[in-house]
């Protein structure tokens, strides 16, 4: 099996883009060779832990309200031209993430990571949820078989949120400044939301590769 670690962020729509579009080769290559592993990136790291109304947060970022508009636009048609629906008008809140990156986190360890990266951008990308109000983490939680009790009481306090920070601090210190980024095998990187005919090229050479050792 070959290690596909993904730094990312689940407010991050080209994030969402991308996962879309690598699980589209993966569906079509069930057999692959792939082992799947998030990690933390938190695009605003000082983002107060109540969030900010969205609209502030994108003139803010981007320069005001033209810079905020083209900006999304361009998102928006990136994600239309790979018909993938993305409810932009009801988000209303840019959210902190650390209590989602902590909720991921935990999640790797009992083995349902993926299962709640899927369902953190179904609920703020499609569902127009904040994804760092506590009730929605631990529905997300209890929604993949999680004890939503048990992660409550870990969101109530702090629990990880060093480590989160401290992984974050680092990919940044490896020269990570955006995201998604796929690292293949530890060692080839690839930034940015790639098509599925990519991945599917992607997974073939690893299969041709695992095939030929084995031989």
């Amino acid at each position: 099996m070959t290690k596909l670690d993904i730094i990312s962020d689940p407010i991050c729509p080209w994030c969402f883009i991308g996962k879309t579009k690598l699980d589209r080769a993966l569906e079509k290559h069930p057999d692959h060779d792939l082992v799947i592993e998030w990690h933390p990136f938190q695009l605003n790291p000082t983002m107060p832990a109540e969030g900010m109304d969205r609209r502030e947060y994108l003139e803010t970022k981007f320069g005001g309200k033209e810079g905020a508009v083209r900006t999304y636009g361009a998102i928006a048609q990136a994600a239309e031209d790979a018909g993938i629906d993305i409810n932009f008008e009801g988000i209303k809140r840019t959210p902190s993430t650390l209590n989602a990156h902590r909720l991921l986190h935990w999640a790797a360890l009992e083995g349902h990571q993926n299962a709640v990266v899927d369902r953190l951008f179904k609920a703020y990308f499609k569902d127009g949820q904040d994804i760092s109000d506590m009730d929605v983490l631990v529905g997300i939680a209890s929604g993949v078989g999680m004890d939503g009790e048990m992660v409550r009481r870990l969101l109530n306090g702090d629990q990880d949120a060093k480590e989160i920070q401290e992984r974050d601090a680092s990919a940044r210190e490896r020269g990570i400044s955006g995201v998604p980024c796929f690292i293949i095998g530890k060692h080839y990187v690839v930034q940015g939301a790639q098509p599925t005919e990519l991945w599917e090229k992607v997974i073939k050479e690893i299969s041709d590769a695992h095939d030929k050792a084995a031989s």
